[in-house]
């Protein structure tokens, strides 16, 4: 009989792209393969669908109330050989009681798995009010109590490594036989530029709008922006797609050019790349910045675009927006790409090494 295999995370199952493609869409062939699983998120989903917005105070402090009442509840139900796999942090706020209690009172290992810089301050208006809250500093006292650290890339692990050094890269991943399943059309006219997103990330659009709006005025395309709250981008090309976890993929797939703009950052330098590889996964050319992780994914010209400059970005859309053909033979090149090297398939045997490690 296999042990069972206790996830903390900060969310609501099935509610956070962290939690859903980092691993949540393990758990069925870890069920599969004899594991009993047992999810246990720190906000519910009311707490969890209110705590970002404004007002309610009163709602959002009875909810973190119940919230670490129920931590305390789930660590007490622990068992003796529970596998205990944390993902960013037991408590979505606060210093790392939890992680402390379990490693220093309870004397448990516990696996923790980030796939982001979470040890830098990365806020903007939406969470400012939620941010006060957060204990950015606890980060490294839960990699050095941790038996085992998995981290999203190499940034990540280079900075783990001085907290703990029995670490495995794993990079966030792409379910190719039960999510990201269909592939984009090549010809489809008008061409479809596209990104997607949360309202916290627009801003790395900024650098994009005036590249896009020179080109609308000598091309025909439309600017597919998928997110939670919609763009104030003044582009008469815009389409604002409000983000629905059930018609997600399809969304995507209607887009024949995929673009992931970053700036230069250390925060930026922690992301694993994943808004490239959902569009490489559905055989989208993607352009990119070469900003972290995205060096690694994409080698330039071959499966996917590099771009540093204005001008680069410019070119790279031109030749994209006028020929289908290339649009393919990119777009086939990442989907390989995600096939061979980010996909749950040939990433699933290294979480079974960890788990039974």
């Amino acid at each position: 009989m296999k042990p069972r295999i206790v996830i903390f995370a900060p969310y609501p199952k099935g509610t956070a792209p962290s939690q859903r493609f980092r691993f949540e869409q393990y758990l069925p062939l870890l069920e599969e393969a004899g594991y009993e699983i047992v999810y246990k998120s720190f906000l519910d989903q009311q707490t969890w669908s209110l705590l970002y917005q404004e007002g309610k105070y009163l709602n959002k402090a009875w909810g973190l109330s119940k919230s670490f009442f129920k931590r305390w509840r789930d660590v007490f139900q622990l068992r003796k050989n529970d596998i205990l796999f944390v993902h960013r942090e037991m408590s979505h706020v606060g210093p790392p009681i939890f992680e402390w209690f379990v490693s220093k009172v309870l004397r448990k290992k516990y696996i923790y798995d980030f796939d982001d810089a979470i040890w830098l301050p990365n806020y903007s208006e939406v969470n400012a009010k939620v941010h006060r809250l957060k204990a950015y500093w606890k980060v490294k006292y839960c990699m050095k109590w941790a038996h085992q650290l998995t981290v999203g890339n190499e940034y990540l692990a280079n900075y783990a490594q001085t907290f703990n050094n029995n670490i495995s890269i794993i990079p966030t991943t792409i379910d190719l036989e039960n999510h990201h399943n269909l592939t984009t059309n090549y010809d489809k006219n008008p061409v479809v530029i596209g990104w997607t997103g949360t309202q916290t990330t627009l801003r790395y659009l900024d650098e994009l709008i005036p590249v896009l709006s020179e080109l609308e005025k000598e091309y025909d395309f439309v600017f597919r922006v998928i997110s939670n709250e919609k763009p104030q981008f003044d582009l008469k090309s815009l389409e604002f797609i409000p983000w629905n976890k059930t018609t997600e993929i399809k969304d995507l797939a209607e887009i024949q050019i995929g673009v992931m703009p970053l700036v230069e950052d250390q925060w930026s330098k922690g992301k694993c790349g994943f808004k490239a590889l959902q569009y490489m996964a559905l055989g989208i050319p993607s352009i990119l910045s070469p900003v972290g992780v995205n060096n690694k994914i994409v080698k330039d010209g071959l499966n996917g675009y590099l771009c540093s400059s204005t001008d680069e970005w410019k070119a790279r859309l031109v030749a994209l927006i006028t020929n289908p053909e290339l649009r393919k033979s990119i777009g086939q090149a990442g989907r390989k790409t995600v096939e061979e090297k980010y996909s749950v398939e040939s990433n699933y045997g290294k979480y079974l090494e960890v788990l039974g490690g």
